[in-house]
Parts: structure tokens; sequence; C-alpha cells
């Protein structure tokens, strides 16, 4: 499946459907908290990332790695994992979002981009 940028909302139906394609039950997706938009279906957070960077003109500092599990809810939808979110220039130093004001940004962007 090739990756879709997403910047208008979309059917959890539809994630389902991208999950079942390419790992089953997840989905990899990269969040651009600055211009609310994100990435999805891809096989790596990096090609989702750089996908953002060439097509939507995205920056390193705003793009965060996550995985989203479909068939869960609450907090077991999104997972805060990914190699592209370690940037310690920006104050991130592991595969997880550190900072809570960032996490909750994505949480934002998902909930408003993914709907029942």
């Amino acid at each position: 499946m090739a990756i879709q940028i997403i910047k208008n909302p979309i059917k959890k139906t539809e994630l389902i459907k991208i999950a079942s394609e390419v790992f089953g039950d997840i989905v990899k997706a990269v969040v651009d908290v600055k211009q609310e938009i994100m990435a999805v279906g891809g096989e790596l957070h990096a090609d989702e990332e750089v996908l953002l960077m060439e097509k939507e003109k995205s920056e390193r500092e705003y793009t965060w790695g996550i995985n989203l599990y479909p068939g869960k809810s609450n907090d077991d939808f999104i997972e805060f994992d990914s190699m592209i979110n370690l940037k310690p220039h920006y104050g991130n130093r592991s595969r997880d979002v550190e900072s809570s004001e960032i996490r909750e940004k994505i949480r934002s962007v998902v909930k408003k981009l993914i709907v029942e």
C-alpha cells in the first residue's frame, strides 16, 4: 500500500483496512503537529516523514512517529514509539515522545483526523 497523507478526517474503518494491508493490527503514522496532518500506511516511519517533508514541507522538529492500533481504544489506540522521535537537538532523547505537551498535541491531531 502506498503511503497516504491525511489532511481531512477518515473513518476508523479505513484505518483498519490500511492496517490489514501492511501489518495486520497496527498502522505506522507520522504526525506533523504544526500543520495538523499525518502520513499513514508506510512500512517505516522514516519513509512517511520524508514524504511529509517533500510533499507538505513538514519540518523535522514537528514530525513525530506513532503506532495506531485501530482495534483498540482510549490510551491503547496510540503508541508513542519510533526511531524518528530521537531528536536530541529538540530535547527528545528516546524513541518515546517525552513531552506531555507534544503528546497531547499528537492526540488532538489524531482525534481530529481519525473519526468513528
